[in-house]
């Protein structure tokens, strides 16, 4: 019996001019966007490792600064976003080692689909090794199942707090567009989740409200 591969889903996928997912477009892109960045603006972020870039569709939507390196297990989504960001700097996970550390690191709507637990380890160890003040997850936070091969479920806050001892959740923002099944490309199982490193504090803007919270330690 054949064991699943995340990396070679994915790069099938892409190369057959298949895209990241809806989670990538429309309101739910426009939601991410929103949040990541006036979290930038806010805490001055000056420099982001987006950890599962991609093909770039969400990319398009975010103002990070120059200092940013995308990373993906596709090679051919890697090659489409240096197409079409030539300025910007992308690379395999076999450059993640070598990469000096950001200030943020991001990963949007890929956790989940880590379905190899190796694979997920690896993830979120480089995750929050290479951040020095915050980390910032889009993912599904439960332990269930999913019909589909390349979705797992996990409670990968459980995870965090058993193998990172110097950081703390700051913040937990839920989708505005919860999972609904009779409309799967417009909602999501997915809800931002804020770590900051030691003591440090952030800014944090609740969505729909209006009000910038100050995250302090506690």
């Amino acid at each position: 019996m054949l064991t699943f591969s995340s990396t070679a889903y994915w790069e099938a996928r892409y190369r057959a001019n298949g895209a990241s997912g809806a989670g990538s477009l429309g309101r739910l892109a426009r939601f991410k966007a929103g949040v990541i960045n006036r979290f930038v603006a806010d805490n001055r972020v000056g420099s982001v490792i987006d950890l599962g870039c991609g093909d770039g569709s969400q990319l398009g939507l975010l103002d990070l600064p120059a200092h940013y390196v995308g990373v993906d297990a596709s090679a051919a989504a890697l090659a489409s976003c240096s197409a079409r960001w030539p300025e910007r700097r992308f690379g395999g996970l076999e450059a993640v080692a070598a990469l000096p550390p950001a200030e943020m690191t991001l990963s949007l709507d890929v956790l989940y689909h880590l379905t190899e637990d190796a694979v997920f380890a690896a993830a979120l160890a480089a995750l929050f090794g290479l951040a020095t003040r915050f980390v910032l997850i889009y993912s599904s936070n439960v332990e269930a199942g999913f019909a589909a091969p390349h979705v797992r479920h996990r409670r990968f806050t459980s995870a965090v707090a058993a193998t990172q001892p110097h950081w703390r959740l700051a913040a937990h923002l839920p989708n505005p567009y919860p999972f609904d099944p009779g409309a799967p490309n417009e909602t999501s199982f997915a809800d931002f989740f804020v770590y900051v490193r030691g003591a440090g504090g952030c800014q944090v803007a609740v969505p729909g409200s209006g009000v910038v919270s100050d995250q302090d330690p506690g």
